[in-house]
């Protein structure tokens, strides 16, 4: 059986502004900025079967890792990558991801639909950990937006 989960976030700013900073390792190392000391290593081939890594933790821990193969680069419109994620103990699980960037009013309204999570706890635990990360892409949205 697969959990699946949806997410929905609207940004004011326009699909592209979004779009950018979701995918931009200089955003993804932003995000993290919270985190004091957090080593951030991120890389990102924008492209079909290109590959999207980030490493993320504590300094002197093992980092999370994930590791996303985009299957659909429409931008500023749509995402579509399985992703890997390793956890510092070493196991790992699969995920499929397609996040949509829909314009309405000079908005956007972002929609994450994250699908194939082994057991509703690790669902739910990405459930709770979703609205952290759409604050932080928030904040450089906003910045680069004001910028």
């Amino acid at each position: 059986m697969s959990h699946d989960l949806r997410v929905e976030r609207w940004f004011d700013a326009p699909p592209e502004e979004v779009f950018d900073a979701y995918t931009d390792p200089a955003a993804q190392r932003e995000w993290y900025r919270d985190q004091p000391g957090w080593i951030v290593q991120a890389k990102c081939d924008l492209r079909v079967g290109g590959r999207w890594t980030v490493a993320f933790g504590p300094p002197g821990a093992e980092p999370y890792r994930e590791t996303n193969v985009f299957e659909q680069v429409d931008r500023p419109r749509r995402l579509v990558y399985t992703s890997r994620v390793t956890m510092p103990d070493g196991s790992s699980f699969d995920t499929g991801m397609e996040v949509t960037f829909q314009e309405r009013d000079g908005r956007t309204q972002l929609t994450i639909v994250h699908t194939g999570f082994p057991s509703a706890e690790l669902r739910d635990d990405h459930r709770g950990g979703w609205p952290d990360f759409l604050d932080r892409l928030a904040r450089v949205v906003d910045a680069r937006v004001a910028g």
